[in-house]
């Protein structure tokens, strides 16, 4: 019998070590992690992990930037997502005005600083306000940062021009007809909670896990909990069979 299949997105600066307690987790089903390289787009990013991952209906899992490129991959081919899961993510596009303006300053603010002192210091910077207070300074802490430097700035600018660019996935979030989950950090100021329930009430028929003494980073800084709600959701009936 196929194992049956779970692609996992990782978000920003991300890659296969935001998933490593879930893949252990989930050793019955086959865990893809793929990575976006130098991609430079949402729909970009959603093409290529179509065009890369088996042909076949699958289990999505998305975090943070990988929960947006779930749901362009949603709206690519929604015939092949069986169900779906956004942790710590968001749905709408960069806001206009002053709001907008403050983020892409933000951002870039960060990409200058990983091109002048490198991705570490930047990602010091950066992950501070990402994950729970209580977790700033620990091994998981450093282990984020590991992953961070493991890009370059390169990638860092072609992912922010992506985020910068991200369309506007709420009419996705709205028609989506699989079984779908939203999980969000209690303490996630990225990613907010209030976010999560705004992405809920578009999806009544969604199942809201918050997830306590967390931040953004949630399959690191809780991977029990986060582990937990994905088993209980791959259990939840595909809609398709």
């Amino acid at each position: 019998m196929t194992r049956s299949v779970v692609v996992m997105l990782p978000g920003l600066l991300c890659d296969e070590a935001v998933w490593a307690c879930q893949r252990e987790a989930l050793a019955d089903v086959e865990c893809i992690v793929p990575s976006f390289g130098a991609l430079a787009s949402i729909e970009a990013m959603a093409s290529h992990v179509l065009a890369t991952v088996p042909d076949t209906r699958f289990s999505l899992v998305g975090h943070s930037m990988g929960g947006r490129v779930a749901l362009d991959m949603v709206r690519q081919a929604p015939q092949r997502i069986a169900r779906l899961a956004l942790l710590d993510s968001g749905v709408d596009p960069l806001a206009e005005g002053a709001a907008g303006a403050e983020e892409r300053r933000q951002r870039m603010a960060l990409l200058a600083l990983a091109r002048s002192a490198g991705m570490r210091t930047m990602g010091r910077q950066w992950a501070a306000g990402m994950v729970h207070p209580a977790h700033c300074n620990t091994p998981i802490f450093e282990a984020i940062l590991d992953m961070i430097e493991r890009k370059s700035p390169a990638i860092f600018e072609a992912q922010l021009q992506a985020l910068l660019e991200r369309p506007d996935a709420r009419p996705v979030l709205a028609a989506l007809r699989c079984p779908t989950l939203l999980l969000c950090g209690r303490q996630d100021g990225w990613s907010p909670l209030a976010r999560h329930r705004q992405m809920h009430a578009l999806l009544p028929d969604s199942r809201l896990v918050v997830v306590e003494d967390a931040g953004h980073m949630t399959t690191m800084e809780q991977p029990q909990a986060v582990s937990a709600a994905l088993i209980e959701w791959l259990g939840m009936p595909d809609a398709g069979h």
